[in-house]
């Protein structure tokens, strides 16, 4: 007697597809032209983006430190493999070269590379190959881009709704006397730019190491003892002060900010080991302390890529590019460098996994780079 082939239900599907990761459902696509519509639904997108969706890996471009050119490799790393394959061309479907900067949900924030004469910024999701492109008011390299995306609080199922936040910063009257921060954002909403009435007075400039976004909240370090904070929807903006000073550490601390659980998070690495805080309330500048180890203990739990690191780290002090270097932070995993080498960092298991070499990234390794941290998502543009 012949079987016949079996089919769940729509009903089924949409109750059992949503639950897998964003790769899977990929393959799933395949299946037949009534999964892929189903799969490609924004209402089953707005279900499936409720669900943690594991980190992929990171984006690495190296950032030259003096010239206003653009390095124009990009690199992502992903992590789940137990050797990470680099791939190079991961954005190859975008019409220029580009500089990227940001992540969330899925969508990238990228702009034009440098020297170009009408730069453009860039919002694209990798995985369909979508992309929307911004006009920028008063086009700079300087510039610190950016975006704010929360499908679970502006849902996609008509439209994807996003905010892009440039921070701008210029010195005071006063010459010596510090930095004015001001802001401006777009809405995809009403397709504009407007520049908010919120300003920040600061006395320090500005970190090259990215922003980051939790809540809809940004967040930047600065190369002083502060983070600037600016929430885009009640344009408001503060200065945090970082749990420790770096004056009370010998050597310059390394340092790198991110996401995890819906807080900010903040990681230090310094003689006296290596430490996790987290923001309890910006307000009052609350950080607790969720993790720390020493030199020694991070040294003996990971003796195969470890080795003497005390002494590495006061050797090259004065070299400008610190023997440990931390690069990025998702949801307990910390991206670093050792030497010329990458590796992630798990705090839960406290083990740390070799990646990459940095000579894997492009034909000229940078110890300098903006690295972002990518979550693969179906999230739609067009």
């Amino acid at each position: 007697m012949k079987k016949e082939l079996w089919f769940p239900s729509s009903d089924m599907l949409y109750e059992v597809l949503p639950r897998l990761s964003t790769k899977d459902l990929l393959k799933l696509k395949c299946v037949s032209k009534g999964w892929r519509c189903l799969i490609s639904d924004r209402s089953f997108i707005q279900v499936q983006l409720k669900n943690k969706e594991p980190l992929a890996g990171f984006f690495y471009q190296g950032r030259y430190k003096w010239c206003d050119e653009d390095y124009d490799y990009i690199s992502f790393i992903p992590i789940a493999r137990v050797t990470a394959e680099v791939h190079n061309d991961v954005l190859d479907f975008l019409p220029e070269r580009i500089a990227i900067l940001d992540s969330r949900y899925g969508l990238i924030c990228c702009r034009s590379s440098f020297p170009r004469r009408v730069p453009l910024i860039y919002i694209c999701n990798p995985v369909n190959k979508e992309w929307k492109t911004l006009q920028w008011p008063n086009p700079s390299r300087e510039s610190i881009i950016t975006l704010v995306f929360d499908p679970l609080k502006n849902p996609v199922d008509e439209f994807t709704n996003f905010k892009v936040v440039i921070v701008s910063q210029m010195e005071t009257s006063t010459e010596g006397d510090g930095y004015v921060f001001s802001f401006n954002i777009y809405s995809s909403h009403t397709g504009k730019w407007r520049s908010s009435r919120e300003i920040c007075l600061c006395d320090h400039n500005m970190q090259k190491k990215g922003s980051i976004c939790v809540e809809g909240i940004i967040y930047w370090l600065t190369d002083g003892d502060q983070i600037l904070m600016f929430d885009p929807e009640n344009e408001i903006s503060w200065l945090i002060m970082l749990p420790l000073p770096t004056s009370q550490f010998n050597l310059t601390p390394e340092m790198c900010m991110g996401e995890a659980e819906g807080k900010l998070h903040y990681v230090l690495v310094s003689e006296h080991g290596l430490q996790l805080w987290v923001l309890k309330d910006h307000f009052t500048s609350q950080w607790d302390l969720t993790f720390t180890t020493s030199l020694e203990d991070l040294e003996k739990e990971n003796g195969k890529y470890l080795f003497r690191i005390a002494e590495k780290l006061a050797s090259n002090y004065c070299t400008g590019f610190p023997w440990i270097g931390t690069f990025a932070f998702k949801d307990n995993i910390l991206l670093m460098r050792v030497a010329s080498d990458i590796y992630f960092y798990h705090f839960e298991t406290r083990k740390m996994r070799h990646l990459c070499g940095l000579s894997a990234l492009a034909p000229k390794p940078f110890f300098v780079a903006t690295v972002v941290p990518y979550t693969m998502s179906l999230v739609p543009l067009a």
